[in-house]
């Protein structure tokens, strides 16, 4: 992951190579559906596999808007055919220990563990673990797990130093997430007009295979 810029991208983290050339693809045809991307990788296990990871603008993402993301994104990448081979197309919710790309994500979940690895050194250091303490307009203040001797307890990583961050998988952080996403699915059922049945759950995944002609 880097952090360069690109047009209309909000995130602080994204992707370099040709996960970037999938990201511009993609990306401005999730806007169009209402989505927002969150990571794009695509990697060698099982052939080739394109994960696209993806939410609502409420962060709530359902079996079915998986199904729906992958239904628009597979013409546009068709007809701009980044990948020359054959490759297996999985889109995703980011799961409860998702990874954090945007400012707001690091607002959102102040309080919780992250892992987290920087491109440059950071207080002598490339790699965090500790809880987000607070999250400011240019940097992020995290609370180390452990401290090593000598070490300050807290340290601010500037969010254009950070390559890679993530939550890690608590009692709290469970009961918070099933939280937020319950709250999230009965305002946008509110904003629908639709009864609430208190469907619930936070992951969702739609896999298809993807045949490129070479």
């Amino acid at each position: 992951m880097t952090a360069t810029a690109s047009e209309g991208d909000d995130r602080i983290i994204r992707e370099s190579g040709i996960d970037a050339r999938i990201a511009l693809i993609v990306q401005p045809v999730l806007r169009g559906i209402g989505f927002r991307l969150v990571r794009v990788h695509l990697s060698g296990q099982n052939g080739l596999t394109l994960q696209i990871m993806a939410e609502r603008e409420d962060g709530t993402m359902t079996v079915e808007d998986c199904e729906e993301v992958s239904r628009a994104v597979s013409p546009a990448l068709d007809v701009d055919d980044p990948i020359e081979k054959a490759y297996h197309l999985e889109v995703s919710s980011p799961g409860i220990d998702r990874p954090l790309v945007r400012k707001s994500d690091f607002a959102t979940w102040t309080g919780h563990l992250v892992k987290m690895e920087t491109s440059v050194v950071v207080a002598d250091r490339k790699r965090f673990k500790g809880k987000i303490a607070e999250a400011g307009e240019d940097d992020v203040l995290i609370e180390r797990d452990k401290a090593a001797y000598g070490e300050e307890p807290t340290v601010r990583i500037p969010y254009d130093a950070i390559a890679d961050v993530r939550l890690i998988l608590t009692d709290d952080l469970i009961r918070d997430a099933l939280s937020k996403d319950n709250r999230a699915r009965k305002e946008a059922k509110k904003r629908r007009g639709e009864p609430d049945d208190d469907e619930s759950g936070t992951e969702a995944d739609a896999t298809e295979e993807h045949e490129q002609e070479l």
